[in-house]
């Protein structure tokens, strides 16, 4: 059986807090936020992110990722 590689949510937020991600690792990264909530927990800037990210058509409102680029 295979391994299943867990997300790394606080790596992926330091990534992300120093600029060290792409464009499709944050959609990445905002669609595991939305779908384990932290989005709408994390400081101001996530949820802001999250919906702008939702509202663009890159994110289903359950974390599902719906397109990537921009």
């Amino acid at each position: 059986m295979a391994k299943v590689k867990k997300f790394d949510v606080v790596g992926a937020i330091m990534d992300y807090e120093s600029g060290d991600m792409d464009v499709d690792k944050i959609i990445d990264l905002f669609g595991e936020l939305i779908k384990n909530g932290m989005a709408w927990t994390l400081q101001g800037h996530y949820g802001r992110t999250a919906t702008a990210l939702i509202d663009g058509g890159y994110i289903a409102n359950d974390g599902r990722i719906l397109k990537y680029g921009v």
